[in-house]
Formats: structure tokens, sequence, C-alpha cells
């Protein structure tokens, strides 16, 4: 298996204390050491509800942020950007309580990223966050739009030709 950039169980640890989440509730449950799984879960609080009193949208919005991006950064490894290009919010029905969203990496997924930007191009994979509630309902959907591109040092013009054929071989054997 290949070491990972940063250790899951700490990242999901920092991200719990990252000031954007502590404040907002919001809490990653869970973060596979592959990087290919995670739920994150946001409590229900007065002080966030908006004036219908349903979860504020905003932090509905921010739960579902920062995973993606992280969670390839962990797969694809050092090699790679990873942004979050776009994302649109569609609320379903009013959240109240505790809301859930779960996030799914697949091989198809990583080895369609890594084909695509073998050559120095960029790719914008889009992936679907579904947030429920305790009762199963869905509250919102949101698309998210990711940029990954190889980092400039590890795109084949920036590598000797030598160097290049090693990281092919590499590429086709993880």
């Amino acid at each position: 298996m290949k070491r990972q950039a940063f250790n899951a169980r700490s990242m999901r640890r920092l991200l719990n204390f990252w000031p954007p989440f502590w404040f907002n509730g919001i809490k990653v449950v869970a973060l596979s050491d592959d990087y290919r799984y995670a739920q994150v879960r946001l409590t229900d609080r007065f002080w966030r509800r908006n004036i219908n009193g349903s979860q504020f949208g905003g932090s509905l919005f921010a739960m579902t942020d920062p995973i993606y991006p992280l969670m390839l950064m962990g797969a694809l490894g050092k090699a790679y950007v990873v942004w979050d290009k776009k994302a649109d919010i569609d609320f379903i029905r009013p959240g109240h309580g505790v809301l859930t969203a779960e996030f799914w990496l697949s091989d198809d997924i990583i080895n369609e990223i890594k084909e695509k930007t073998a050559n120095g191009d960029k790719c914008f994979p889009e992936f679907l966050v579904i947030v429920k509630d305790q009762q199963g309902h869905v509250v919102c959907e949101l698309n998210r739009t990711i940029y990954v591109r190889k980092k400039k040092q590890y795109r084949p013009e920036a590598l000797p030709a030598a160097t290049r054929a090693s990281q092919t071989n590499d590429d086709n054997t993880a």
C-alpha cells in the first residue's frame, strides 16, 4: 500500500478542531485510512438555525466543502494539486436535527483522474453529495467540481525521459 501524504486519523482530528468545523458543529466521524470514505455530521444548535428554525444553509454547504479535495489529496498523493473549483446546492427539504453526509472515492474515479492527468492535463471530476437527516430523508444535494492536475515538477514535460518512463511504469502498477 502506498504511504499517504498525511495520516488519515490525524487529518480527521485536525478537521474536527478546524475553526470553520468546530464552531459550526461539524464533525468528521469517519475517514478511512486509504482516504476512500468519509462521513461528516452536523449537529443542531439553536444559534445555527435560520429564521425558519431549520439548519442554516451555510452550515450545510460548509460540512461538504473540503472533504472531496482532502480525500483526493490523500488518495492521489503528493504529485497532485487538488482544489475545490465549483459547487452548487439544491435544498430539498428543511434540515432539522443531526444531519449526515457520506463521501466515496472508487477505484474507477481514482484511475480515471490519473489517466486524464497523466500528460499534465487538468481534470474536473464532479461529485454528488447527499445530506440526510436522522430519518434518512434527503435534506439537500450538492454538486461539487474539483480541480486536479499533476504538480509542475511531476508533469511529463518537466521530467527527464528516463524518469517519465519510470513514472509511467509506477502509475500502471499502482
